[in-house]
């Protein structure tokens, strides 16, 4: 009998380093377990991550924060970026940056860069409800490493972040209390080390379903520290995406977990965070009721006060674990 739980410890680690052939198949993941997970690229097509694949160190010597790009957009130019350039202050003066208006950063995650998806959807919602300075942070140089590698560069790519945010507004002005940062994914672990290397001074941090593999104990995470009020929206939980609670209020839309209404793949319920969020800026309807636990989120049996999920509501505060419904296409 002594052997019986020896075998099935034996079982359990052969099937988490067995090899998924199904692209896009992250149902035999197990964190903590598994070695291979099927993760989108800039494309959302699924490219199979090995967890124990060595981190490229020279790359990350030759590609790190200070790589970072701030591309610059307003109302007066909602299509075009302009770049600001850390320390070179003639970058501010010549763009539209007005220090008196709200300051929403955006950062995509793995694979992505400026240009991905996400960013023209939030930033085009952002700009429809108000007049504001919306830089979308190209991370391209780090993020597009292997996945490994990727996750190791974060905390300097925040920390350069956070540091270009003191810059900016120790330069050309603004207000700490007008500064919302907006990560998806390994994004979402960026804007954390930004927000803490700031010493937690922005107004808002949103995590859209911060990255889970390689996170769950990791010190870098995302985390309450990072502003006055941190947010998560979860999508992809135990898969994708982290399901434990990480921020002052975490919100679980249909149960925080795969299938996402109108999904059949964790990619995509991943990808649903950014989109609920977009919809929620332009909207505000998403509203989440408090649960007494993860359980009951996921249940979406959850019945307490009422709190809405994202919108760009600069002084929003809140906290607890909320849950709700949406629809399966847009506006959700």
């Amino acid at each position: 009998m002594k052997c019986l739980p020896i075998f099935i410890s034996i079982i359990a680690l052969c099937a988490g380093n067995a090899i998924p052939f199904v692209p896009g198949d992250n149902s035999h993941y197990v964190e903590g377990v598994s070695r291979y997970v099927w993760i989108p690229d800039g494309d959302g097509v699924p490219r199979l991550v090995d967890l124990e694949e060595p981190v490229d160190e020279e790359l990350l010597r030759n590609r790190n924060g200070a790589h970072n790009q701030y591309w610059l957009f307003t109302r007066s130019n909602p299509t075009n970026h302009q770049v600001i350039v850390h320390g070179n202050a003639n970058t501010i003066s010549n763009s539209n940056y007005n220090a008196n208006r709200p300051i929403f950063v955006t950062v995509h995650g793995w694979t992505n860069d400026g240009n991905s998806w996400m960013n023209p959807l939030i930033t085009s919602a952002l700009l429809a409800v108000q007049d504001a300075n919306v830089i979308v942070v190209d991370w391209g140089a780090v993020a597009g490493a292997n996945y490994i590698s990727a996750v190791s560069g974060v905390p300097s790519v925040g920390q350069h972040l956070g540091n270009f945010l003191i810059w900016l507004i120790n330069t050309a002005g603004g207000n700490w209390n007008n500064v919302h940062l907006i990560g998806f994914s390994l994004g979402a672990h960026v804007v954390g080390n930004a927000g803490r290397t700031a010493g937690g001074l922005p107004a808002r941090v949103t995590g859209l379903d911060p990255a889970g593999p390689l996170w769950h104990s990791n010190s870098n995470a995302l985390n309450r520290n990072a502003g006055r009020y941190v947010e998560s929206i979860h999508t992809d939980g135990r898969l994708l995406g982290i399901m434990n609670a990480i921020s002052d209020a975490d919100f679980y839309p249909n149960g925080g977990r795969n299938p996402q209404p109108g999904c059949l793949t964790s990619s995509c319920s991943h990808g649903r965070a950014p989109e609920l969020f977009a919809s929620s800026v332009l909207t505000n309807h998403f509203v989440g009721r408090l649960c007494p636990n993860i359980y009951e989120a996921e249940q979406c049996t959850c019945s307490g006060a009422a709190f809405n999920m994202g919108n760009a509501i600069m002084n929003k505060q809140g906290s607890g674990i909320y849950a709700l419904r949406t629809g399966s296409s847009w506006p959700f």
